[in-house]
Parts: C-alpha cells; sequence; structure tokens
C-alpha cells in the first residue's frame, strides 16, 4: 500500500468553475480493482471541454471528480477479486500499465481521474505496457493514440494505396498522420501552426498546408477530421473523390457548417469516431515500443496542471501534453 492517508488532486467542481487543487484520501481499491500510482497522465483538450462547455456537464456523473483520464502507473495493490477471474489473474503489485479510458468506467467523468498521485481502475482496464515503453508514452497512447487509431485503422478504413487528408496536427492528428504512414497511404495534412506543419513533415506525410480548404479538389479517399472547428468538416467534403469517407473526431466547434449539395454530389460519407478499444492502445503500445511512433511530447509537473489547462485554451501547444508524477 501506500503509506499515505491523503493525497492532492486536480478537480472539476463545475461548469465555469477553476480547476481546484484539492486535499482527499487516497483510495481504496474494491474487489475487482486496482490501485495504480500514477506515473505520467496525459493532458487532452476534452478537459478544457469540461472546464468550460456547459453541454459536457451531462456525461460527468461526479462531482467533485478528479480529471485526467490518459494514464499509466505501476500497481501498489489488488483488489481481493482479482486474481480470481481468469481475465485479470496476470495483474500483480509491481506491475505496469496503461488504463483504458472507455472501459468499466471513465476516468475524469464517472470516476476520479489521474490529475493525481493514485488512481482506482477495474483491473479489466488495464493494457499491459511493453517492458521498454515509459510511462509518459504509455499514458498518451491510452486515449491520444487509442482514438487517433481507431479513427484512422478502423473508421476510415486507411490502407496501403490510400491517398488520406489529416486536418489538424495536434495531439492526436501528429499520432494519426503517421499510422496512415505506417498503414502505407499518401498523406495530406492541414494546420495552421508553423510547428505543427514541421512536425507533419516529419512524420511522414506528402505534403501540409496552413488551410484546411486547401485540401480542395485533391480527391482523396478519406480526410480525418481532428480539429472541429465550424469549417473543417466542409473542407473535408471539398477534399475527399466521389464516395469518400469523412471522419470527425475533433470537437472544438459544437457545430460544423455544411454545403448540402457538396455532400449530395460528393456522395460523402460522413462518420463519427469516438475513443476506441484495448487493441487500439495495444496496437498504437506497439508502435510507441519500436520507435515507428515517435510524437513530440511536451512534459509538466504535477503543480502545473492548471498551466496545462491554461496552455490547451490559448492553442499554445505543439504534440501532446504530459503532467509527469
Amino acid at each position: 500500500m501506500t503509506g499515505n492517508t491523503t493525497m492532492q488532486a486536480w478537480q472539476w467542481t463545475g461548469t465555469g468553475r477553476p480547476l481546484t487543487l484539492a486535499t482527499v484520501p487516497v483510495p481504496v481499491p474494491g474487489p475487482d480493482e486496482v490501485l495504480l500510482r500514477v506515473r505520467a497522465a496525459g493532458m487532452c483538450h476534452s478537459d478544457v471541454g469540461e472546464l468550460d462547455e456547459p453541454s459536457w456537464a451531462a456525461n460527468i456523473h461526479k462531482n467533485p471528480v478528479t480529471l485526467g483520464h490518459e494514464i499509466a502507473g505501476e500497481v501498489v495493490a489488488v483488489g481481493t477479486d482479482v486474481n480470481a477471474d481468469p481475465e485479470t489473474a496476470g495483474v500483480v503489485v509491481g506491475g505496469r500499465y496503461g488504463v483504458h479510458p472507455l472501459g468499466v468506467t471513465v476516468p475524469g467523468y464517472g470516476r476520479d481521474g489521474g490529475y493525481a498521485p493514485f488512481h482506482v481502475a477495474p483491473a479489466a482496464d488495464l493494457v499491459p505496457l511493453p517492458d521498454g515503453l515509459g510511462y509518459e508514452l504509455g499514458a498518451l497512447g491510452t486515449d491520444a493514440g487509442m482514438t487517433s487509431h481507431q479513427a484512422v485503422a478502423e473508421v476510415a478504413g486507411v490502407r496501403a494505396g490510400h491517398r488520406v487528408g489529416i486536418i489538424g496536427l495536434g495531439g492526436l492528428g501528429q499520432i494519426g498522420a503517421r499510422i496512415a504512414v505506417l498503414l502505407g497511404a499518401e498523406v495530406h495534412a492541414a494546420d495552421p501552426s508553423p510547428s505543427a506543419r514541421r512536425l507533419g513533415e516529419e512524420v511522414g506525410a506528402t505534403s501540409v498546408v496552413a488551410d484546411a480548404s486547401d485540401l480542395a479538389g485533391l480527391g482523396l479517399d478519406a480526410v480525418i477530421d481532428f480539429a472541429g472547428f465550424t469549417s473543417t468538416a466542409q473542407a473535408a467534403v471539398s477534399a475527399i473523390r466521389v464516395g469518400g469517407v469523412v471522419v470527425m473526431v475533433g470537437m472544438v466547434a459544437h457545430t460544423s457548417e455544411l454545403v448540402t449539395a457538396d455532400v449530395i454530389h460528393q456522395k460523402a460519407v460522413i462518420r463519427g469516431s469516438s475513443g476506441g478499444t484495448k487493441k487500439d492502445i495495444e496496437a498504437v503500445y506497439a508502435y510507441l515500443n519500436d520507435g515507428r511512433i515517435s510524437p513530440q511530447v511536451q512534459r509538466l509537473t504535477f503543480e502545473q496542471v492548471d498551466r496545462g489547462i491554461d496552455r490547451l485554451r490559448r492553442g499554445d501547444v505543439t504534440g501532446r501534453l504530459v503532467v509527469t508524477l
């Protein structure tokens, strides 16, 4: 066990209220749960959505709740029933795991998340970290990696020989673009940030433009929109071939503008993609572990979580912010 009875945690206490650093009890795992010592927690723009956008409150089932849904850490205590279940019998104290963020309950929404030194997770949601994979990459692989892999490989169905557009080269988009390259696609990306465009070139994109509208007319098989601004869905429709696929992932804007005639004449297939599975995480862990995916990471200390939120609000992040504990 931890030896501690209390800890500090960064908590949501309601829409429009600032993130709060609170003193809370160290949690105790239930029969089918484990207690993780959190070693790294990725920061996601959805944290900003939770804090700022009233529509997000419907998905939050606990108040206050500790935020942070990209979690990797070390098991320090195991519930009484964990080793009796064949699916979780291999989980032991000292094991290194990432946490599937869309499993039994959702950290940061349905239960306390990872912006704290300790986190309780269902044992069924654990994904083992490969021996050579560090906690920082393990954390971002649970959501940024999982969501990108699901959108590109499964929902868009990207395969070798496809011509693919990626809109937004942030924490998810940089990974999504690289996955598409690894799958054998010709990738064309868009991002207004010069540093993000350089990152797109580094991950193997054939072309990178500043404005998503500049992708128009390329006749792409699929476009994955990781940005989700008001205009980007329309830019994606303008970039696909007739019958091409548009996958919407990003949610910066609550609504999107689409020209009905363009959707009809392009015979556009529009799909939403949210999250993914443990298999997506495992696939990304394999890429991360052998270096085929090497995302840009900016590190913060636990005390800087509120500053990280402000940076995400301002759009002042290239790559993925990860809190190390």
